[in-house]
C-alpha cells in the first residue's frame, strides 16, 4: 500500500509538471509569482481560523471537554500534516492526533473522538458540497461541471452515511471477528469497547454531534472565503459565488481521490477545468491551486515542528522521571 501511495505520488507531481508546461506556460507563473512574497504569508494566516473552527468541531466529537483546546489544536495540525505526508510517513495523521491525546484521554476515548470527528466533517462536507452544487445552478455554467458536482455529491452522501452506519449498528466488532478467521491478530475486545463507546456517543450526545458538524460546516464556508481571497490576490475578477464554488468542487475532488496524498495532480488538473467551464481559463485554476500548495507547505512544516517539539517534550519527560 505504502508502494502504491509512494507511485500515485510521483505520478500526480509529474501531472503537475505537465500542467505547468502544457496549461501554465508564462500566465500561470507569472500571476504565480506575483503572489509570492509578503502577500503570500498573509494569505496563509486566514487558515489559522479554519484550523480553529474545524477544531472545536473536533472537540464536539467527545462526549466531555476533557482536552485542553490548544493540546487539540497542536494534535490538528501535526495530524493534518502527516496525513499529507502519509506516502513518505511510517504512521498516519490519525495515529498521530491519538499519540497527542495520551496524557488527557484514555485510547478508547481518544480513537473514538477521532473516528467521530472524521463522521461529522464528512457531513458537513456534504452539505457544503450541497450549497456549492445550489449556488452552481444559479450561475451561468457548463450543464457539465453542474452535473459532475451532483454526482460527486451522491458519492459523499453515500459514503458519509455508511460510514455513519456502521458505527451506530456496532459493525465494528464483527469486522474484527470476520479478521480473527484469516489472522492471528486478536482484536475483539478492543473493537466491541469501541463500538459500545460510538453507540453511547450517536444515542445520548446528538447535541455535540449536531455542533460538531455545524462547526465543520462553518469551516468548510471559511473555505470559500479562503479561496475568494486567493483570487483576489491573483487579480482573478470572481464574486463570492464563483469562489464558493471552486471550493465546493475542489473539497469534493479530494474526498474522491482520498488515496492520492494531498490529491497531487488531480486537483491542478480539476480546478484548471472548473476554472475553464467558469471562464476564468484554465491557467488562472492552475495558479489559485498552485497558491494553495504554497499556503499547504507553510501549514505541513508548521505541523512537522509541532511534531517535533511534542516529541521532544515526552522523551525530556521520561528522562527526567527515569
Amino acid at each position: 500500500m505504502r508502494v502504491f501511495r509512494s507511485l500515485v505520488t510521483l505520478a500526480g507531481l509529474a501531472i503537475i509538471v505537465v500542467l505547468v508546461v502544457k496549461v501554465g506556460r508564462d500566465e500561470a507563473l507569472t500571476a504565480t509569482a506575483r503572489a509570492l512574497g509578503w502577500r503570500s504569508l498573509l494569505v496563509c494566516l486566514p487558515f489559522a481560523l479554519i484550523m480553529a473552527v474545524d477544531t472545536l468541531g473536533w472537540r464536539y466529537a467527545f462526549a466531555y471537554d476533557r482536552v485542553p483546546f490548544l493540546r487539540l489544536v497542536g494534535a490538528r495540525i501535526a495530524g493534518e500534516a502527516v496525513n499529507v505526508l502519509s506516502a513518505v510517513a511510517p504512521v498516519g495523521g490519525d495515529a498521530i492526533k491519538v499519540w497527542f491525546l495520551r496524557p488527557h484521554v484514555p485510547y478508547r476515548e481518544s480513537v473514538a473522538s477521532v473516528i467521530v470527528a472524521k463522521t461529522t466533517i464528512t457531513l458537513a462536507q456534504a452539505l457544503f458540497l450541497l450549497i456549492g452544487a445550489v449556488a452552481a445552478v444559479t450561475m451561468t455554467i457548463d450543464a457539465k461541471l453542474v452535473r459532475a458536482m451532483l454526482w460527486l455529491l451522491l458519492a459523499e452522501l453515500v459514503g458519509a452515511g455508511g460510514f455513519l452506519a456502521v458505527q451506530v449498528a456496532g459493525l465494528v466488532s464483527r469486522g474484527a471477528r470476520w479478521l480473527a478467521r484469516f489472522t492471528k491478530v486478536d482484536a475483539l475486545a478492543g473493537a466491541e469497547n469501541l463500538d459500545r463507546t460510538l453507540q453511547t456517543f450517536y444515542r445520548r450526545e446528538w447535541r455535540r454531534f449536531a455542533l460538531s458538524v455545524g462547526f465543520h460546516l462553518l469551516g468548510w464556508l471559511m473555505g470559500a472565503l479562503e479561496a475568494w481571497l486567493f483570487l483576489y490576490v491573483l487579480q482573478i475578477p470572481a464574486s463570492f459565488t464563483t469562489a464558493l464554488v471552486v471550493e465546493t468542487l475542489g473539497s469534493a475532488v479530494r474526498f474522491a481521490t482520498f488515496f492520492v496524498p494531498g490529491s497531487l495532480g488531480v486537483l491542478e488538473g480539476a480546478n484548471a477545468a472548473a476554472f475553464a467551464a467558469l471562464g476564468l481559463g484554465a491557467p488562472a485554476g492552475l495558479a489559485f491551486t498552485l497558491l494553495k500548495r504554497l499556503r499547504q507547505v507553510v501549514w505541513i512544516a508548521l505541523g512537522a515542528l509541532v511534531l517535533l517539539l511534542a516529541r521532544s517534550r515526552m522523551r525530556l519527560a521520561r528522562e527526567a522521571s527515569a
